[in-house]
């Protein structure tokens, strides 16, 4: 009985990391777009810069947030 207590408990804690993980990378890469568009907002010929440097900080966001949730979906299967 244990053996099922134990399982459960870790895949509750799999998804719950998971949607973590997801909000956070929501959060996040919203924190990034507004920070662009003031940033352009404040020096237009900036632009190209500035986008550049966003989606590059977007990609890593979303990498580290795949990552977690592929940490979370391994705590539910194993």
């Amino acid at each position: 009985m244990n053996f099922f207590l134990l399982e459960a408990v870790a895949n509750a804690g799999g998804a719950i990391g998971a949607g973590l993980g997801a909000i956070g990378a929501g959060v996040g890469i919203g924190q990034i777009g507004k920070g662009a568009l003031e940033s352009i907002a404040r020096q237009p010929e900036a632009i190209n810069d500035i986008r550049s440097n966003m989606i590059l900080t977007a990609a890593l966001v979303e990498g580290a947030a795949l990552f977690a949730i592929i940490i979370g979906f391994l705590a539910m299967v194993l």
